[in-house]
């Protein structure tokens, strides 16, 4: 717990470039992008988004369905004008459901 309130203190999102964060629970990823001068959430993303539910109902894995949702913000973010984001991982290990996730986000054209 230490170690992630450590981090937090120097991942910081600002309005130019705000902070990706990732959630995943045992079965669903979610994703924010979070302005944190203002302390506000601008988007969010997950597998049950309306968008994405068809999608990641047919997927085969949760990592196909992790990288969608981070096709999904990445999308999203574009539309409102954001391209450069501050990746925050939450403590987890990048690899697995984050590492597609943000693999995903990238693709989508956000630039981390």
């Amino acid at each position: 717990m230490k170690s992630k309130k450590r981090r937090k203190t120097q991942i910081i999102g600002t309005a130019e470039r705000p902070r990706l964060v990732v959630y995943r629970s045992l079965k669903y990823i979610y994703g924010q992008i979070v302005d944190d001068s203002k302390e506000k959430t601008i988007l969010t993303a997950s597998n049950l988004s309306k968008e994405l539910k068809k999608d990641t109902s047919k997927a085969k894995s949760k990592i196909e369905s992790s990288k969608k949702v981070g096709e999904l913000i990445a999308k999203m973010a574009l539309k409102k004008k954001i391209k450069r984001v501050v990746f925050d991982r939450n403590g987890y290990k990048y690899h697995g459901r984050v590492k597609a996730f943000a693999e995903g986000a990238r693709e989508g054209g956000l630039d981390f």
